[in-house]
């Protein structure tokens, strides 16, 4: 269902960010994903929406990179602390920081471009800081809710 969220959103929300897209519902559903399930199934989650976002032509090779790297994060910093906000700094460290560092080697070998890590980090930043913020959001809205005892957050 968490893949689902994600590639239907991609679809439906984005917005300009400098030189790409922003796809905040991908963060939104790493850092939910991280809460409610852990690091490994929030990774397997995000690579998943990378692979059917590119099978389908929605996403680019650096949907593997973006999504993965943060949700793992995610879930590693949410495991540690136990607080919804860990999970969201998670996702922007390791999407708008970690990944956009090593989308350079990343997109030089797949992707034959030649770019420095100041192209990828605004764009990454942007839609890794404003998907987990929305992620928190909707994590505390879930917790609030009847759907608490089921999730378990």
């Amino acid at each position: 269902m968490f893949v689902a969220i994600a590639v239907a959103g991609s679809v439906f929300v984005s917005f300009p960010a400098g030189i790409a897209r922003a796809y905040p519902i991908q963060h939104a559903v790493n850092v939910i994903a991280a809460i409610t399930l852990g690091p490994i199934p929030a990774l397997t989650i995000a690579f998943l929406t990378g692979l059917v976002r590119i099978l389908t032509g929605t996403g680019s090779l650096l949907a593997f990179p973006g999504g993965m790297i943060g949700a793992y994060l995610a879930g590693i910093l949410y495991q540690r602390f136990g607080k919804p906000a860990f999970a969201a700094i998670g996702e922007v460290i390791g999407t708008g920081i970690i990944a956009s560092l090593f989308a350079v080697p990343y997109a030089k070998i797949l992707m034959g471009t030649t770019v420095t890590a100041f192209f990828f980090m605004p764009p990454f930043l942007v839609s890794s800081v404003s998907g987990a913020l929305l992620g928190v959001i909707l994590a505390a809205r879930l917790n609030r809710s009847a759907i608490r005892t089921k999730l378990e957050i």
